[in-house]
């Protein structure tokens, strides 16, 4: 349904605006087709502390947030929510998950908990029909979701819904599984991934936010960076052709996988956009991106 058909179905209907319930209003919304697609944004997370602190990062956050049409909903890939097979959460109340250790106390008096759209979450399962995407009942928002949804959108007025990365899967098969969901960009949702294209806690200075970054993190952050520029996600997706850095970067690759989504949503027309560059605590690349 085209927003101006809703619109005018919405003006026959008497007493809409007080009667309607939510659940009604998410079923027809979900049919939206917009003609203008949503952007996708690639967001370094980082330390859950950035939650509670005001820096260059959570500044550009918050500008990002503002710069951006609202949207219909959200549709955040997170590298904390990694199963076996690919679920979508469908959970209409999501909370805020504190899965994380004793960092701080005031980490945990935040309450994030913007509504869920169980409607379009279900849609990602009928885009990409051949993912056999399952629906998950109770997912909340894990720290690499409202730690940053905190800046983009303090007021958690959009509705939120996270797709998990199953870790059982081959790189490819994040980057095609995110081409078969473009659809939903023209649906109102924002796509965010959230991860880090440097990540290595073995060797991070937890005791220093603005530690000096090592040569070998700048290295590839660089290298990813020159891969974006050329639009060679080819090389992105195939990353144990890098060589030896990109252990160095990620010992482990939760945190990568979810740039794959950000480039298998995109259209080759489409140009990259970045958004925040730095790193915090020597080790964890921060680099922010927009393609649109």
């Amino acid at each position: 349904m085209e927003r101006q058909q809703f619109l005018k179905t919405m003006a026959s209907l008497p007493l809409v605006g007080a009667s309607m319930k939510l659940e009604a209003f998410e079923k027809i919304s979900a049919h939206f087709s917009n003609t203008k697609k949503t952007p996708l944004l690639f967001i370094g997370h980082g330390h859950p502390i950035n939650a509670l602190l005001d820096n260059d990062f959570t500044q550009t956050l918050s500008k990002i947030g503002a710069s951006i049409e609202k949207p219909n909903a959200i549709m955040i890939i997170s590298a904390h929510w990694t199963t076996k097979g690919t679920f979508v959460s469908v959970n209409a109340q999501p909370k805020a998950i504190y899965d994380f250790g004793n960092i701080d106390d005031r980490l945990l008096q935040i309450k994030y908990e913007p509504k869920g759209h169980p409607q379009l979450a279900r849609q990602a399962i009928e885009t990409a029909t051949n993912y056999h995407i399952e629906e998950d009942q109770a997912m909340g928002l894990d720290h690499g979701a409202w730690t940053v949804l905190k800046h983009l959108y303090p007021k958690a007025d959009v509705p939120v819904f996270e797709l998990s990365i199953d870790h059982s899967q081959p790189t490819n098969y994040h980057f095609q599984l995110a081409n078969s969901l473009k659809k939903m960009r023209k649906k109102g949702v924002l796509i965010i991934a959230s991860g880090n294209i440097v990540h290595n806690l073995k060797v991070i200075d937890w005791n220093n936010v603005n530690a000096k970054p090592l040569d070998w993190a700048i290295e590839f952050d660089e290298i990813v960076k020159s891969k974006l520029n050329s639009q060679d996600f080819k090389a992105l997706v195939n990353y144990e052709q890098l060589g030896s850095i990109f252990q160095l970067a990620h010992p482990t690759n939760e945190h990568y996988l979810p740039m794959l989504y950000t480039l298998g949503l995109a259209d080759k027309t489409e140009e990259v956009k970045y958004l925040f560059e730095g790193f915090q605590f020597g080790s964890a690349s921060m680099r922010c991106f927009q393609i649109s």
